[in-house]
């Protein structure tokens, strides 16, 4: 194949989903047609489309397609993608960062941190796809209304790493008097871990001798666990 006919065929293969955009507007396109949009132009050897299932499968030919994979993405898994460089993969990053932004800002005006469901659908969408563990502090006041965000720690939730004082002081330091915790668990399994279960019980225990309120610990999967409507809370 000539170097004309290549270009056409990359041509053909960016410009279809495009213009059926025009005319159909962007629901009428599928999740790789629309990646292609954004990678615009393949390889010799793959087209746009071609290469935005390679985006969509984590690179894994024979798995389906799925926007899910982008939140697991780096830079680094997209750019040994044929076809995808550094600036394309930063694009793709950047349009998976403002999915998660988009999903928190539409659910977020209805947020009610006394509603365990409320707070998944605000925070599932961003931690449910971390790779870590990550451990979240809710600082509030005594409306319930945030005060602040804390990462406390990222990696494995145990006594090891979860600091009882640290909880506390960030607490005191901002003046909270309500406060949650959340952290999620990559496996996919939202069950509370033994782990989860000693650490909650001994900030409870302090947040009783403190007189700050542990509202609830949340644990973020595929779905979510509130320890509090568990019973873990006494």
């Amino acid at each position: 194949m000539n170097k004309a006919a290549t270009v056409n065929k990359e041509n053909t293969a960016t410009e279809m989903p495009y213009e059926r955009f025009l005319k159909y507007g962007p629901e009428s396109l599928t999740d790789t047609e629309l990646i292609a949009i954004i990678v615009r132009t393949g390889t010799k050897d793959f087209s746009a489309v071609d290469v935005s299932r390679r985006i969509l499968t984590g690179n894994r030919p024979d798995e389906a397609p799925s926007l899910s994979v982008l939140y697991d993405e780096t830079l680094e898994d997209l750019t040994v993608i044929p076809g995808i460089g550094e600036v394309k993969a930063v694009k793709i990053l950047c349009i998976a960062e403002l999915s998660k932004r988009l999903s928190k800002v539409k659910v977020g005006r209805d947020l009610c941190f006394a509603s365990p469901r409320s707070i998944f659908e605000y925070y599932g969408e961003e931690m449910r796809h971390l790779r870590q563990e990550k451990l979240l502090m809710l600082l509030l006041d005594n409306r319930m209304s945030l005060i602040r965000e804390e990462t406390v720690s990222i990696g494995t939730i145990n006594t090891t790493l979860v600091s009882v004082r640290e909880i506390f002081v960030r607490a005191c330091r901002f003046n909270a008097v309500n406060f949650i915790l959340i952290h999620n668990h990559p496996s996919g399994d939202s069950t509370p871990s033994h782990q989860d279960v000693q650490i909650t019980r001994k900030i409870l225990e302090a947040s009783r001798l403190m007189e700050i309120g542990f509202v609830d610990h949340m644990i973020i999967s595929d779905d979510y666990r509130s320890m509090k409507q568990m019973g873990y809370f006494g």
